[in-house]
């Protein structure tokens, strides 16, 4: 029977066997639909490794384009795209590159999601 804490927003954001003052007061029963539906959320992806951004290129046949575009950037651009060893959803870089490719932020969220799969 957990106990569970919100965000200022009043989303479920933390869920705790034991009561935390101040915190998670909040008790629910283990098959409150609420409490089920945020265990069993699709966790969120910020960051996934170089091998797993480049496989989902390939998979979704961006490579060749991303790599076209990469090579028209300035030099740190370059390099943080074939030496960095986490490619983080949320850095200028990316960005740029997304909005480059005319990516949505659904569609950053949904190859994020599947290339963390790899």
């Amino acid at each position: 029977m957990p106990f569970v804490s919100r965000s200022t927003d009043g989303a479920i954001n933390g869920v705790f066997e034991q009561l935390q003052e101040g915190t998670a007061e909040e008790f629910f029963l283990d098959d409150d639909p609420a409490v089920t539906a945020f265990l069993n959320a699709t966790p969120k992806v910020s960051s996934v490794s170089a091998r797993q951004f480049r496989l989902q290129l390939r998979r979704s046949q961006l490579l060749d384009a991303v790599k076209a575009w990469v090579a028209q950037q300035d030099g740190e651009t370059q390099d943080s795209f074939e030496y960095s060893r986490d490619f983080v959803k949320e850095s200028p870089m990316m960005l740029a590159g997304f909005a480059a490719m005319g990516f949505t932020q659904q569609q950053i969220d949904e190859f994020f999601t599947a290339a963390a799969k790899l």
